[in-house]
């Protein structure tokens, strides 16, 4: 290998599908991952990397010899929250013309923080694929945003309605009722 060559990404692509961007919290994603190269070279796995970052705008004063005050400045403060990097597989040769599509399953924790964005701070949940190279830069596919959820906020829940016949008229009404809203008769237990 030349020497100017380490400091290139390999000849190749890593494309990662998902069949949706917005997941509950807890909820597992089946993901495809196409790699083709371009080039020879050993990959030392194929991943995926999740990461749920959050930033919050923080201020501070700072003296200004300018002015000769101090003045106001703002800044973000970065943290990640979470970090996973499931892999597709372990160690391969790709050489010209290499194609293979690797299909996998993970998910967001059901302890995460669900996707905000405000004016004083967000919360991001970012995915992509990546073909880790040992002693070069990695090859890395475009990076997705997913949108994260609270499930309760993502669909209504459903409560199962049971109904029963009146005995006296045979108006169907709810199980729970306790007098007919037919003919008025008390229902039994």
């Amino acid at each position: 290998m030349g020497f100017f060559k380490r400091f290139r990404k390999p000849k190749a692509t890593v494309l990662l599908t998902l069949p949706k961007t917005t997941l509950e919290l807890g909820e597992a994603l089946d993901a495809t991952i196409s790699v083709s190269s371009r080039e020879e070279f050993g990959a030392t796995q194929i991943r995926v990397e999740l990461k749920c970052i959050e930033k919050k705008r923080r201020e501070r004063w700072v003296y200004d010899r300018g002015l000769r005050r101090e003045r106001r400045e703002v800044y973000w403060d970065t943290a990640i929250l979470h970090s996973d990097a499931p892999k597709a597989t372990g160690k391969l040769h790709l050489v010209p013309g290499f194609r293979k599509t690797f299909h996998m399953k993970f998910g967001v924790p059901a302890g995460g923080r669900e996707s905000f964005d405000g004016l004083d701070g967000n919360v991001t949940w970012n995915v992509k694929g990546v073909i880790a190279v040992d002693g070069r830069p990695d090859v890395t596919g475009q990076t997705i945003e997913l949108q994260v959820v609270n499930p309760s906020q993502s669909r209504p829940k459903e409560q199962k309605v049971t109904m029963k016949p009146c005995e006296y008229c045979g108006t169907v009404m709810l199980k729970t009722a306790s007098y007919c809203p037919n003919c008025g008769a008390p229902q039994k237990k």
